[in-house]
């Protein structure tokens, strides 16, 4: 239910961002959508940062209109008429709760029109500055992104090598993964 609930609402800010914008292709000037993206991550951080906002907001004894006037009095004015009317109506049919996925399904849709993929990088060792400049360089050659936004993390129970996860595709070239194919490629080896 969730996902469905990301996704309409999601839809609908994506709308007012394409009615802003009509033609939010990579490689145009920055206009209202990218504002309007810029300030759906803004306040998709704030909210992070501020889990007593959440608390206030979820609390069943504040009625509904309170919170409304709590969301305006902290957005209103520093946002997009769009954005925060999407707000006040998630508020209005007590789904706050879901409003960070729906902000999450209109970055995700907004990053894919205008052809940035968010690399997930994991990697035995740390990885020095020049080697994440090699591996974003690589992950543009063999995609068709044409910017990369990349998150690099350390897991030392790799061994050696790294993960990359782009979406719902993943590379797997770690040692472990490949020491984990080899047990279970022994294990069904069966003695004579």
């Amino acid at each position: 239910m969730a996902k469905l609930v990301s996704k309409t609402y999601g839809e609908a800010l994506f709308e007012i961002a394409m009615d802003a914008q009509p033609d939010m292709a990579a490689g145009q000037e920055p206009g209202a959508a990218d504002e309007l993206f810029a300030q759906v991550q803004q306040v998709s951080q704030i909210l992070q940062e501020n889990p007593e906002f959440d608390n206030l907001m979820m609390h069943p004894g504040i009625s509904k209109s309170e919170k409304i006037a709590a969301m305006e009095a902290v957005f209103q004015g520093r946002v997009n008429d769009g954005l925060m009317g999407l707000m006040e109506i998630v508020v209005r049919k007590e789904r706050y709760g879901d409003l960070q996925e729906i902000f999450r399904y209109f970055i995700d849709k907004v990053k894919a029109v205008k052809g940035i993929g968010v690399a997930h990088v994991t990697s035995a060792v740390a990885l020095t500055d020049g080697q994440k400049a090699a591996t974003v360089a690589r992950l543009l050659e063999t995609t068709s992104y044409q910017s990369i936004e990349s998150e690099f993390a350390v897991d030392e129970s790799l061994i050696g090598g790294m993960v990359i996860r782009i979406n719902d595709r993943v590379v797997d070239s770690s040692v472990r993964s490949k020491l984990d194919e080899l047990t279970r490629q022994l294990l069904q080896i069966q003695l004579g």
